[in-house]
């Protein structure tokens, strides 16, 4: 039996918005009947929001999240291996990137199943592309620790990474804990060290802005509950 085809899709970073969205993609997803989402309630409240005609109730999701176990994902899948195509949805942003639904990639690789990546916003490429930073060489760390005794050393050995490598580093927080990160960044790192806040991008709030760390500590900026990305760049 032919296999289906398994379509990466991307999601809005922001809320609301969805002007960032490819043709492409709005294309695709009336196409499909099956979808493996993050988050159930997410997903139907994205594709309702693209105008795109589909009827969400004659649509099929399930979640794949961190929650996950192993020996569920072959389930999950099923509709692939009965030549149904299927969609794969982060909360936001792109599947694969910081986020669970790389297991189905891997999956169907492993069963051989043509896998088809959309083009959408990112907002760890969006915010390194906008930072000035080094594109060549970077490194994405996810969270950082949140015990204070390892943070410090880990954020002193990103700057090491970075100088040594010529490296951009590029990691995320929790939303509501942003302005205790920055607080931290400010305390750890050198004075000539320059950090990229990239604040909801694409967003009401959004903001870009590169600075040495002696600049931000002159500058007052709230991140709280607004997703940020952290880029640090001591080459």
């Amino acid at each position: 039996m032919k296999k289906g085809r398994l379509y990466l899709i991307p999601s809005v970073i922001a809320e609301g918005d969805t002007s960032s969205i490819p043709e492409q993609v709005r294309k695709i997803i009336p196409r499909l009947e099956y979808y493996l989402v993050e988050n159930v309630r997410t997903a139907r409240r994205y594709i309702s929001s693209l105008r795109s005609g589909v009827d969400i109730g004659s649509l099929q999701f399930e979640e794949l999240n961190k929650n996950t176990r192993a020996d569920e994902i072959e389930k999950l899948m099923a509709p692939l291996l009965a030549g149904k195509d299927m969609g794969v949805m982060s909360e936001a942003g792109c599947p694969g990137i910081a986020d669970p639904g790389s297991r189905a990639v891997d999956y169907a690789h492993r069963k051989g199943i043509k896998v088809i990546p959309l083009v959408g916003p990112s907002s760890i490429m969006l915010a390194l592309m906008a930072s000035g930073f080094n594109g060549q060489r970077f490194c994405f760390h996810g969270y950082l620790p949140i015990d204070k005794d390892k943070l410090s050393p880990a954020i002193k050995n990103l700057e090491k990474n970075s100088a040594r490598y010529n490296q951009t580093e590029i990691f995320i927080e929790t939303p509501y804990r942003n302005n205790t990160m920055l607080t931290n960044l400010l305390k750890f790192c050198h004075d000539n060290t320059r950090l990229c806040i990239a604040r909801d991008i694409t967003g009401e709030y959004e903001l870009i802005q590169t600075n040495t760390i002696k600049r931000w500590k002159e500058i007052t900026i709230d991140l709280h509950k607004k997703p940020t990305v952290f880029l640090l760049f001591s080459a």
